[in-house]
């Protein structure tokens, strides 16, 4: 058994005393969640999974969730609106330029690894409307952002909504790099592209 794995009486295999409910949040449950999804897709998201990875015992997470179809409900739901909305409202709201704001989001997606995030969430969102769901509300917020900061920069609306969804796509996309390219300049080669006059 691994370090830190818990056993079915709520000690850990090194021990330690697994964390009880109220030790951890809903967001700590989703959290682990969104880390096994972007790792192995919908088949890693399994409650002894997320219980040993969070060092807790599978209690806990009835503490938070009904069952596994509300987790799965709460872990879309979290995607759509909790997770993104407050970071694109700190860079709305923040002194950066238009541009500068949209270069924030890239750098805060590419740091935070949501791109492959997004990508396992449109993969799991092929067997289940409320993924479905998700990633079309999260694109509306993501282009709504992104169209609002080009407009500012001087784009009329129909020209900053196709730059809003070519930058979301350019994110999202899944094709390698130029031979011999870095992926840096390739990234703000784009950046300048879509988002400059």
């Amino acid at each position: 058994m691994p370090s830190g794995a818990v056993t079915a009486e709520g000690s850990s295999a090194d021990g330690g005393t697994a964390r009880r409910a109220t030790d951890l949040s809903q967001r700590d449950w989703l959290e682990v969640g969104q880390a096994l999804l972007k790792r192995e897709g919908l088949r890693g998201l399994k409650l002894r999974r997320l219980a040993d990875a969070l060092g807790s015992s599978t209690g806990s997470f009835y503490h938070h969730f009904r069952d596994f179809d509300g987790y799965h409900a709460a872990l879309a739901a979290y995607f759509a609106g909790a997770q993104i909305d407050p970071l694109l409202a700190r860079l709305a709201a923040s002194r950066r330029s238009p541009v500068g704001r949209i270069r924030a989001f890239a750098d805060h997606v590419r740091k935070h690894d949501l791109a492959t995030l997004a990508l396992a969430m449109r993969a799991w969102a092929k067997s289940d409307p409320r993924a479905a769901a998700a990633i079309r509300d999260h694109d509306e917020r993501v282009m709504a952002f992104l169209g609002e900061q080009l407009v500012k920069h001087g784009f009329d609306t129909v020209e900053a909504a196709i730059r809003a969804y070519a930058l979301l796509a350019a994110g999202l996309g899944e094709v390698h790099a130029p031979a011999g390219m870095d992926g840096a300049v390739l990234r703000e080669g784009l950046l300048t592209l879509l988002c400059e006059r």
